[in-house]
């Protein structure tokens, strides 16, 4: 309904503003035409409103061509927003939350061992986040959502769940012989810890994780 109400306003603009510019051109020429004639100087009005009327042409086309573009950036930007705030979500969500803390607290530190030994508990809760920072990457390295807007506070969860599972991400990437299993993850957690580095003087690469209740 709004988006429709919009449409009506933005329309309504365009036909009051086409009626009035066309009044105040007809009203410019005529009085134009008058002064030209009062100082001596005779012309056909009609050449005139002709020639004049293709820069009116020319001007109209360009003010319809900038409405166009306000309106396809309103578009974009409102798109924007729809994906910031469905990963601001995903991430943020009871199964993310949850899949993070036990990572945080449950898995051990890496061993061959223990690399072979996970729980399935620990399994799927590596995999589920791994999938969201696979997707995380997908949405910034594409361009739909600038990473400038999600690093402040995107970067403490994913480097602190990065640096828990690093190992044994990179022990399964040797073990399957594939160099880009989690590639993209692991980028976007390197530059969570650039990021840091950069506007957090002072601060860890990455933050402790210091209880159940850290997210």
């Amino acid at each position: 309904m709004k988006h429709v109400l919009k449409e009506h306003s933005t329309l309504a603009v365009i036909v009051v503003a086409t009626l009035l510019g066309a009044f105040v051109w007809i009203a410019g020429l005529v009085l134009v035409w008058l002064l030209l004639r009062s100082v001596g100087i005779h012309t056909d009005i009609w050449a005139m409103v002709s020639a004049l009327s293709s820069a009116l042409t020319t001007g109209t086309v360009l003010a319809a061509a900038f409405i166009a573009f306000r309106e396809l950036k309103e578009l974009s930007d409102t798109r924007h927003l729809e994906v910031l705030d469905r990963l601001f979500d995903e991430l943020n969500s009871d199964a993310n939350t949850e899949a993070r803390r036990q990572i945080y607290v449950d898995l051990p530190a890496f061993s061959e061992e223990n690399a072979v030994g996970l729980p399935p508990s620990l399994q799927a809760a590596m995999k589920h986040v791994l999938n969201s920072l696979d997707r995380v990457a997908f949405l910034t390295q594409s361009g739909w959502v600038p990473e400038k807007d999600v690093m402040p506070w995107m970067n403490p969860m994913v480097v602190k769940v990065w640096n828990k599972m690093r190992p044994y991400i990179r022990h399964e990437r040797a073990r399957r012989n594939e160099p880009d299993h989690f590639e993209h993850a692991e980028r976007l957690a390197d530059r969570c810890g650039e990021w840091r580095l950069k506007h957090l003087p002072g601060a860890e690469p990455a933050p402790n994780w210091l209880s159940d209740n850290s997210n």
